[in-house]
């Protein structure tokens, strides 16, 4: 693999950052990171999150990031080198396809709920949510999930969306793209901060994000809170190793990698302000779990002032968050493809999409005509789980975590210290010592309670 062609490198440090922050910034921060935080009391989940993203989250971001530009390859493509250089056994190439495997089901059936988004993008913006109470705001959602047609329809929208940047190239079609995606996603934000400071409960959201009460800091609440910063940020699966590849020489690893681990986490309490605020505003039960942003918004969204204005802007940024996300998951796939034949980006990044698009239809059937089908009913574990449920445990409760922990431990024990601290180039001998202690003992540690409590 020594000969292999490098790829497009990022046209600067500030596009990069902008294409890694938007990797991060996804429905993690929109979607899961507020109903999370309001499922695992409130401050107390926070408290944990900030821990677990700085201490965990961050050595493994490094970790992937020092692979990919030491070799400026896929996942796969990078353990192959090491492997040809005979520093490292061959079965790391394994491990690199399996969080490829992941990578591939998870937009599958990202690409479904991001198809939400653009759902609920249109239908406020023409008026079809105005006056909804709770309940129809719950019918309207079973709605768009219940119907197939509508449902793959809006899939194929979003992942047609996804593959057009993707085939445009590194610097035509994602730096592109995040260059406007980005300060959209930040001014739309920061506005429904605002919008919830000067018309919702905002000192009620405040008080529940930031009142530290530690005794509701539970197991629990610390193994979510770590899964979800690992989540957030995107580690353990080759995306953040596969956006370094592209990352030109003179960029310090460090401070990227702080300013995508900040940014990442302001986008996620910034989500906090701008949605609390409107659910406490309007009596609504910020522990609703995954239906919080769809369901319990677009009420509050039906009965406001001006509100099909307000929330077709509000799930435009949803989307633009999706989108951010998915691209880099179907460039971290197109990116080992291209390496294999080279100077084919655009064919093969429509083929893979269109497999991506297919395997996305077992989520869509499972809210629809697959609902009672149960592919592995006879197993306890996964009794009751549709194709989606066995998609989404396999890819949150096992590659993530198992992907994480392989980068930190391989990081940490089996990769060069020579090359890490050339790479990362740290002002100081004890951040390197640092790095690589977390790397060893606290992130595989931390990870495997997950992995565990997951099982």
């Amino acid at each position: 693999m020594s000969d292999t062609p490098r790829h497009e490198l990022f046209s600067s440090r500030f596009a990069y950052l902008l294409a890694a922050t938007g990797a991060a910034v996804g429905l993690g921060n929109l979607w899961k990171f507020p109903y999370m935080l309001g499922s695992n009391g409130g401050a107390a989940f926070m408290l944990v999150y900030l821990a677990a993203v700085f201490l965990v989250a961050l050595p493994i971001m490094l970790s992937e990031m020092v692979l990919g530009r030491y070799s400026g390859l896929s996942a796969p493509g990078t353990f192959q080198k090491l492997a040809d250089e005979g520093s490292v056994s061959r079965a790391w190439t394994g491990f690199a396809w399996f969080g490829l495997l992941g990578v591939f089901l998870a937009l599958s059936f990202f690409s479904v709920v991001g198809g939400w988004s653009i759902a609920y993008t249109v239908n406020t913006f023409s008026g079809a949510f105005s006056g909804l109470d709770a309940g129809a705001a719950d019918a309207a959602f079973h709605d768009i999930q219940a119907e197939p047609v509508a449902a793959v329809f809006w899939h194929f929208l979003f992942m047609l969306g996804t593959i057009v940047i993707v085939a445009g190239g590194i610097r035509a079609g994602i730096e592109a793209a995040t260059r406007i995606m980005m300060p959209a996603l930040t001014i739309l934000l920061v506005a429904f901060v605002a919008y919830g400071a000067i018309t919702g409960a905002f000192l009620e959201a405040l008080n529940y994000m930031f009142t530290w009460d530690f005794s509701l800091i539970t197991p629990g609440t610390a193994i979510a809170a770590t899964g979800q910063a690992f989540f957030s940020l995107s580690v353990g699966v080759g995306s953040v190793l596969t956006y370094a590849a592209y990352l030109p020489k003179n960029v310090s690893l460090p401070q990227a990698a702080i300013v995508i681990a900040v940014t990442d986490t302001a986008v996620a309490l910034l989500a906090g302000l701008a949605i609390f605020p409107i659910v406490f505003g309007h009596g609504l039960d910020p522990e609703s779990g995954p239906r919080l942003l769809f369901v319990a918004m677009s009420s509050a969204f039906g009965n406001m002032p001006f509100g099909w204005l307000i929330g077709g802007s509000f799930f435009l940024l949803v989307a633009i968050a999706a989108i951010t996300s998915s691209i880099a998951m179907l460039e971290t796939i197109v990116s080992r493809a291209e390496e294999y034949r080279p100077g084919y980006r655009r064919p093969l990044t429509w083929a893979i999409g269109a497999f991506v698009f297919v395997a996305g239809l077992g989520t869509v059937f499972s809210f629809n005509i697959w609902k009672e089908v149960h592919p592995l009913d006879f197993v306890a574990l996964f009794h009751d789980r549709t194709v989606f449920g066995l998609i989404d445990y396999f890819v949150n409760n096992l590659v993530a975590p198992i992907g994480a922990t392989g980068y930190a431990v391989f990081a940490g024990w089996c990769f060069s210290q020579d090359i890490a601290r050339r790479e990362l180039a740290f002002s100081s001998p004890r951040a390197f010592a640092l790095w690589r202690l977390l790397c060893r003992y606290v992130c595989p540690a931390a990870i495997l309670g997950v992995l565990i409590a997951s099982l």
